[in-house]
């Protein structure tokens, strides 16, 4: 048994670590006074000296030489995490990469508490890659490598939407079954559970659990969705070159409104053959811009601002993005309705996945009591609305969207290394 443990909840998009000792749950201050951090490393150009989450962002905004990564969860399980990627041009494996990023955690949550943490739950998502077993298994057997690389010596796992369920059950009233709707940057997940405060101390909750499942749809796919409908026409996206009007290849624009692929493109090959298009297009003022972020490798300040105007659709029903990094008094333009309309197909695909998962649980729509929404992207309106109108019986509870995962996994840490 152990006197402190912790949760990690690595997300696609932001992270947080929590522990537990005496009776007492601490969510770790990691950045500054904030409890969560955004998933994003830089590493300056000169000796490879790595930044973390805000940090790390505004150094590459602020155009400091280096390479910036981030949604690097999306990499696990995946062929790319054995074939590494260059560093300011040092090799380097994305193991040791994500090594690093977790490692500043630990650190953050050892200085916090003032004494070694050696065991962990580490959060995963139900699928990390939909319908593939063996990579789903491969992803967690790296995260599990990764978490004994920085020094943890106890490594459990388990389920984001189980852990989420557990930070919310200390203020559910009566029992309840519970739905819960976790959609993060890479992954939509759902978990069917029983929740009451009389559960608490239970040290096994297996019986409570009825169903999990996930599919791989998550904020990084809306704001693929909404680059592609928006950003990209202003960098040629769909555009012709040559006498017979071919079409500029669409490789280059699906990578760059993917944050996990945006890196590959910056490379000789791709720079010649679009200035080759270039030369024929019968649009050069549009096709020009994408040459230009390969050539400034501004993919990520793109898709920040592609971000931005998600999050401003949020609360608002127009945006417009300035984009003068790429060309002066180039913007764009995009509106509430047509993000809505864009992600449509995807918002359906989550709410079939999510009654599939109430269906698995052998329970009917209607007996579900409460809905619990977690994952930054759940604070989309057209996300919402789908759902309380699929639930629309169901109470819901979306308090701290972030942190909730980390909280829960803490919860759970406990219950596995502390309770005999």
């Amino acid at each position: 048994m152990s006197e402190i443990s912790c949760g990690v909840d690595f997300g696609t998009s932001n992270s947080t670590i929590a522990f537990y000792r005496d009776n007492q749950l601490t969510l770790v201050p990691v950045e500054g006074t904030n409890t969560t951090i955004p998933s994003a490393i830089f590493f300056e150009r000169i000796d490879n000296t790595p930044h973390y989450g805000r940090d790390a962002v505004q150094l590459f905004l602020g155009r400091n030489k280096g390479r910036f990564m981030r949604s690097l969860k999306r990499i696990l399980g995946t062929t790319i995490m054995k074939q590494g990627t260059l560093v300011n041009g040092s090799p380097m494996y994305f193991s040791r990469i994500i090594g690093q990023f977790v490692k500043n955690l630990k650190d953050k949550a050892e200085l916090e508490a003032g004494q070694e943490i050696d065991s962990v739950v580490m959060g995963r998502p139900v699928h990390f890659i939909d319908n593939d077993p063996v990579g789903d298994k491969n992803a967690q057997e790296e995260l599990r490598k990764i978490a004994q690389q920085v020094g943890f010596k106890h490594i459990e796992f388990q389920f984001e939407p189980i852990a989420a369920a557990f930070a919310h059950e200390k203020n559910v009233s009566g029992e309840k079954l519970a739905l819960v709707v976790d959609i993060g940057g890479g992954t939509s997940d759902f978990t069917v559970i029983r929740l009451s405060q009389h559960f608490l101390n239970r040290t096994n909750r297996a019986n409570d659990i009825l169903a999990n499942t996930g599919v791989r749809i998550g904020g990084n796919d809306f704001d693929k969705d909404l680059s592609l409908i928006s950003f990209m026409p202003e960098l040629g996206f769909r555009s012709t070159y040559g006498d017979k009007h071919l079409p500029v290849p669409l490789k280059y624009y699906y990578d760059l409104a993917e944050w996990s692929k945006v890196n590959s493109l910056y490379t000789p090959k791709n720079r010649m053959q679009i200035y080759q298009y270039l030369g024929q297009s019968h649009d050069p003022e549009r096709l020009s811009r994408l040459l230009n972020v390969i050539d400034q490798e501004s993919g990520h300040v793109l898709l920040g601002a592609v971000e931005e105007a998600k999050i401003a659709l949020t609360y608002h029903d127009v945006n417009c993005s300035s984009l003068d990094f790429l060309a002066e008094g180039c913007t764009v333009e995009t509106s509430k309705a047509v993000f809505e309309e864009s992600i449509a197909a995807e918002i359906e695909q989550v709410t079939v996945a999510a009654t599939a998962c109430v269906q698995e649980a052998g329970v009917r729509l209607q007996d579900i009591e409460l809905i619990i929404l977690t994952g930054g992207s759940t604070e989309i309106p057209a996300v919402q609305l789908a759902f309380r109108e699929l639930f629309s019986h169901a109470e819901v509870s979306d308090t701290n969207k972030l942190d909730s995962v980390g909280v829960g996994l803490a919860y759970d840490s406990q219950r596995k290394f502390q309770m005999g």
